[in-house]
């Protein structure tokens, strides 16, 4: 009636079937990604606070690199190594004083708000961010 080695050749063929149609209701379930809004010089960026200490200059003294993590948002000009389809999640922030490193300590690991004046793409692979924001300012305290 059934064949020798019948259980181990179907048990075999279920494998297979189960293996190559996983992937693809995998893929049915998956939403597409929404595309990402343009931000824009005077736009507001909210999202969590994070430094990063790193080793700079000469004589290599700690230098605080603070960094947003927000939501995809597209840059004006796609040039750098952003990513086109939904535009960069982290944004490193550039202090140009004091004041500035005194006002972003305060939101460290909580969420801020920053009006972005400039933001321009990553040039380097080196570099920490995707984006990098050299002119901003603080918007609202959480």
């Amino acid at each position: 009636m059934t064949k020798r080695r019948f259980g181990k050749r179907w048990s075999f063929v279920v494998a297979m079937g189960a293996a190559a149609f996983s992937p693809a209701w995998a893929q049915l379930a998956e939403p597409a990604p929404k595309p990402a809004k343009l931000i824009k010089a005077g736009d507001v960026l909210t999202g969590e606070l994070n430094v990063m200490k790193l080793r700079g200059g000469k004589k290599g003294k700690r230098v605080a690199t603070y960094q947003v993590t927000s939501e995809p948002r597209r840059l004006p000009t796609a040039n750098g190594l952003c990513g086109l389809e939904t535009g960069p999640e982290t944004f490193q922030i550039v202090t140009n004083s004091d004041a500035q490193v005194s006002q972003l300590k305060n939101f460290l690991g909580k969420e801020v708000s920053l009006r972005v004046d400039e933001v321009a793409c990553s040039q380097q692979a080196g570099q920490m961010s995707d984006a990098v924001v050299t002119k901003w300012s603080v918007v609202a305290t959480h």
